[in-house]
């Protein structure tokens, strides 16, 4: 992050150059330095606050020349290079020049932007760590100096008022619940494609059509949804199904069906979109969650709205994952993932429609009791 400071006209030919702020700002505090930032580009610098004057003052087209007109207290060539450094920072755009990917896009977020959009573009395509050795041996030392927070929450000095065991009632809903987990080692047995188009259409799958009034159709399916608008999409890299050529798919949750977008699928490729996973590269095939924003957004134009798009994928991942045990897979879920990567192998813009959560599944090992934890021999690999 650098620092812009404040400080003749340009031109193209015989036209004047002209500058306007970008559409997609926001300044804050931090570290006792005031920080702008463009949310669609990613770029921020450090400023002092006449670069809010600046930025106010390009609210719509102007050259150079008005800014140095109207703040003569200024050297001209301060004034340029304070313009130089707020276009190079993506804060200021030129006429002409190619506006960034995804500024359309986002512009149609409207009302839900800063917050929604902000929020969204900031925790995209984070840097996981890729070495699990070295994350692992990292968590160690940070509980060394700050013990892990308890997974539970207690009021001993309130009336206690014990309750009958959770599962005391023996059915087999009650015994999926029990047995789930999230797996890290799969059987090298293909999936059946039956497994596959049941976990499929139980969790994404239309199960009917409700006529609403002078509005439409809308699906009911076994999750929940705000409006009954279903946001998200499922997309299938399938690795090693019986009857299914590996490759990636869109499922078609009306027709219930697969479509074919690419061919080719492996285990490393699945490491690689799974921020180096590798204990996920065995698996049968992958889900990919995404959310096509605009469905939501038609009803709900405030930006709280993106918080239920969040949790309609959690509602949905975890109908996957009971599904898949009640099936007999071995399912699991992360939100460690590339999201760039997986977003240009789908064909989306990241914008209009993001990958949001991944699961998926495979066969069971035969040693099924660590099948969810790191075996002695990976523990001795890291080193401890």
């Amino acid at each position: 992050m650098q620092t812009a400071l404040p400080g003749k006209n340009r031109s193209v030919g015989s036209a004047v150059v002209r500058y306007r702020r970008a559409p997609f700002l926001i300044s804050y505090w931090r570290d006792n330095q005031l920080v702008f930032e463009n949310y669609l580009t990613q770029r921020r610098v450090s400023a002092s606050p006449l670069t809010s004057t600046i930025l106010h003052f390009f609210d719509r087209e102007r050259p150079l020349r008005a800014l140095c007109d109207a703040f003569t207290e200024y050297t001209p060539a301060s004034l340029r290079k304070a313009v130089q450094m707020l276009v190079r920072h993506s804060l200021l755009q030129r006429r002409g020049h190619k506006r960034p990917p995804g500024e359309r896009e986002l512009h149609a977020w409207s009302e839900w932007n800063p917050a929604a959009g902000f929020f969204h573009l900031s925790t995209k395509d984070l840097p996981f760590e890729r070495d699990a050795a070295k994350e692992f041996r990292g968590l160690l030392r940070l509980a060394k100096s700050k013990p892990m927070p308890k997974p539970v929450k207690r009021y001993p000095k309130s009336q206690q008022v014990p309750l009958p065991a959770a599962l005391a009632i023996a059915s087999e809903f009650s015994r999926v619940l029990a047995e789930r987990r999230t797996w890290r080692k799969f059987s090298k047995k293909p999936v059946e494609l039956s497994l596959l188009g049941n976990l499929l259409g139980l969790t994404w799958g239309v199960r009917k059509w409700v006529e609403i009034p002078k509005l439409g159709e809308v699906a009911v399916k076994t999750s929940p949804s705000g409006g009954a608008l279903h946001p998200i999409e499922a997309y299938v890299l399938a690795r090693n199904v019986s009857g299914l050529r590996s490759g990636l798919y869109h499922y078609n949750a009306a027709d219930h069906g697969l479509e074919l977008l690419r061919r080719g699928a492996g285990s490393r490729q699945i490491t690689e979109y799974l921020a180096n996973q590798y204990w996920y590269g065995g698996a049968a095939f992958v889900v990919f969650m995404t959310a096509v924003f605009a469905r939501t957004r038609w009803k709900y134009d405030y930006a709280r709205a993106y918080r239920a798009v969040l949790i309609e994928a959690g509602h949905l991942c975890q109908t996957f994952c009971l599904t898949a045990t009640w099936l007999g897979a071995a399912p699991f879920c992360t939100m460690a993932f590339a999201d760039s990567k997986i977003e240009k192998a789908l064909g989306v813009d990241g914008i209009s429609e993001s990958v949001l959560y991944v699961a998926g599944a495979g066969t069971r090992p035969e040693n099924e009791e660590h099948a969810n934890l790191l075996s002695g021999s990976e523990i001795s690999r890291l080193n401890l």
